[in-house]
């Protein structure tokens, strides 16, 4: 007999799973980086910590809430184009006022 159940039925489930899913990768990465801040080695929460593409025309999606939906592998390889940094950090590079050391500029993110 087939499942008659709907999303409407389980969409609440669906959507803490998803979410669950989302912060368990999220650490995943996080400790796949390293688990600190490059620049400043902040490591006090997983969840200040994001990935900054070091070269942007190499990216092919972002890690953020809505990147973590894919499979690890592919994650892994979007990863391996980036730098872990903290919030504060990745601010600044964005806006001018941090710049990537030459050590992480020529270095072979892989």
């Amino acid at each position: 007999m087939p499942d008659k159940r709907k999303y409407a039925d389980r969409a609440e489930y669906i959507k803490q799973a998803v979410a669950k899913r989302r912060r368990k990768l999220k650490q995943l990465i996080v400790e796949y980086k390293g688990g600190k801040c490059v620049l400043c080695g902040y490591n006090k929460s997983a969840w200040v910590l994001e990935l900054h593409h070091v070269d942007g025309s190499t990216k092919e999606f972002g890690l953020s809430v809505r990147g973590l939906t894919r499979s690890w592998e592919k994650l892994k390889q979007e990863a391996d184009k980036c730098i872990l940094v903290c919030a504060n950090c990745h601010r600044e590079i964005h806006a001018g006022i941090t710049q990537l050391p030459k050590e992480i500029l020529g270095w072979k993110l892989g």
